[in-house]
């Protein structure tokens, strides 16, 4: 049985992607991008930064990182995502059972500490997890293996003993090359190659049957 299992943030707790790439869109058409939607969806599990710079790269350099983001956040801020709506209706089941079974967890997301901090609160979800990890204490972002291996680490566990969670390319590349067991949540929406998963599920609570009746 695994020892640990380390969860993705968004698109994982809670279905945040497409309401994220929804502003995104419609911001990057503001700023007069004509383009076809699909080259905007390499910004899904990136680090804000590599958001910032995909979009700038994609408008030519006719606004600056930082006017992209503010215009971004200012929709946002209009039209704010309540987290506990969108979480999936099965994780707080989920994460008893695990917590319940002696699992430790550590959610590992690349968005900032603000972000995590407060979802997980208004989601009511944060006392399950042994660690949180954000983008602001790794140097590289998935899919560099840091994250996860920092993750494993803080745990006192070894990264074979681990299992992670993901939906993103560079999340699921990211616990690979960390040498962990990777589960997928199946999403078809924003074209993330999911096939270097070992697993690919389609709700949280099948990652909890697996854990939770695999042989010890």
């Amino acid at each position: 049985m695994k020892k640990a299992v380390l969860f993705d943030m968004d698109g994982i707790l809670y279905d945040s992607e497409g309401f994220y790439m929804d502003i995104t869109v419609d911001v990057m058409r503001e700023l007069g991008y004509t383009g076809p939607e699909e080259p905007i969806y390499d910004v899904v599990g990136t680090t804000a930064d590599g958001t910032w710079k995909i979009l700038y790269d994609l408008l030519d350099g006719a606004y600056t990182g930082n006017e992209i983001r503010q215009r971004w956040l200012a929709r946002n801020a209009a039209h704010p995502l309540d987290y506990r709506a969108v979480m999936f209706p099965d994780i707080p089941d989920t994460l008893k059972r695990l917590k319940n079974a002696g699992i430790r967890m550590a959610c590992c997301s690349s968005n900032t500490p603000s972000v995590i901090n407060r979802s997980l609160d208004v989601m009511g979800i944060r006392d399950y997890f042994d660690c949180v990890i954000s983008s602001e204490e790794i140097e590289r972002a998935k899919p560099d293996p840091m994250i996860y291996l920092k993750a494993a680490e803080t745990l006192g566990v070894q990264p074979a003993d681990c299992a992670v969670y993901e939906d993103s390319t560079p999340g699921i590349l990211s616990g690979k090359r960390a040498g962990m067991f990777v589960f997928a949540r199946k999403d078809d929406r924003f074209a993330q190659d999911q096939s270097k998963a070992d697993r690919i599920i389609t709700a949280a609570a099948e990652l909890a049957d697996y854990i939770l009746e695999e042989e010890p």
